[in-house]
């Protein structure tokens, strides 16, 4: 891949692509989408036909918000919900409800020509539910985000995922660990769809309270950026309604075309997430193929976790942790103020 690969190219005359028995049209192939590499649009679409059935697993039958680029990581960008107007009738699509109680028709993939169909449109990123289109109030996994704060970065991540790995095998559960394509990692564990969202977030908090008392000093779940410190922070808001992360094997945003990549354990303290980008993840595919591929054969009950959120309500007093402010308030929640504004206003927000 690199800028040479479109040079036969005429600027703005379309070349179809054949997948899965489909042919998609795309627009301005020549396009320059990564500067820095040289990566043009067809770059894009070579790579995700190179990992085609890797994205199509990650994605399938999936609600997901398009993250799109018109023209390229060094322009303007928006993140599309809605299913436009001229989705083919080959791509279905599902309504989700968001925190508001609105409702949107959203793009569900399905099948590989549905990613390079939304690569056309400049779609970089793909932003999938945690749902089927079959059940979409009900998540059928459990993502925990490791997200790095100042001061800490991947490898301090590492550290956490491993203890978080040892958590879910004393539990009975398996996660599948990604590189978010930038510093953190995203691990995710496959559920069944009976727990509501709220369920699952009080879930994933739970599970970043114990990583907590187990690593003390190293892993946050204050969701005050000014209470974090240098610590790992357990992002439990990732699992509300309507928040997404990105998909294994999308393309992040970023100069030099970084991607989520897909890991196993044994390697995690072997790689650094700029080891996987548009040039060497089609590589390490070929040789490796999707080493998430199974990752759906098993499913988990929410039960062991539902239990240790009882055990902190009950034994140690912790219940809800705040929402984003743009959701409505939820029954528990505490009170959405930063803890110094409320100490300068007697407690009250």
């Amino acid at each position: 891949m690199g800028k040479g690969d479109g040079k036969d190219i005429g600027k703005g005359e379309a070349v179809e692509l054949e997948v899965g028995g489909r042919t998609v049209r795309l627009s301005s192939p020549d396009k320059v989408y990564f500067p820095e590499r040289g990566y043009t649009k067809l770059d894009v679409a070579r790579y995700y036909l190179a990992v085609a059935d890797g994205i199509t697993r990650a994605l399938r039958d999936r609600p997901t918000t398009m993250e799109r680029y018109l023209h390229g990581v060094e322009g303007e960008s928006f993140y599309q919900k809605r299913a436009p107007k001229n989705l083919p009738d080959w791509i279905p699509s599902a309504r989700i409800t968001f925190p508001s109680g609105r409702t949107a028709d959203e793009v569900c993939p399905t099948e590989p020509a549905a990613v390079l169909w939304a690569a056309n449109l400049g779609c970089l990123t793909f932003h999938p539910w945690a749902v089927r289109s079959g059940r979409p109030d009900h998540p059928d996994e459990l993502r925990i985000d490791l997200d790095p704060q100042p001061g800490t970065d991947f490898t301090d991540a590492v550290a956490v995922a491993h203890e978080l790995r040892s958590l879910l095998q004393e539990l009975g559960m398996t996660g599948w660990p990604k590189t978010s394509g930038g510093r953190g990692l995203h691990v995710f564990v496959p559920i069944k769809a009976q727990w509501t969202f709220t369920e699952v977030r009080r879930a994933a908090i739970a599970v970043g309270r114990e990583l907590e008392r187990r690593m003390e000093g190293r892993v946050t779940t204050s969701w005050w950026k000014e209470e974090r410190g240098a610590r790992i922070f357990v992002d439990f808001n990732q699992t509300a309604r309507d928040r997404t992360m990105a998909s294994a094997y999308s393309i992040r945003p970023k100069p030099h075309a970084p991607v989520s990549a897909p890991l196993r354990w044994a390697e995690l303290d072997d790689v650094q997430p700029r080891d996987f980008d548009l040039s060497t993840m089609p590589k390490r595919y070929a040789e490796l193929g999707d080493v998430h591929a199974d990752m759906e054969e098993e499913s988990y009950g929410l039960e062991p976790l539902l239990e240790l959120a009882d055990r902190d309500e009950h034994e140690r007093g912790l219940g809800d942790m705040p929402y984003p402010p743009d959701y409505p308030k939820m029954p528990g929640e505490p009170k959405r103020v930063q803890p110094s504004r409320a100490a300068g206003r007697g407690g009250q927000p």
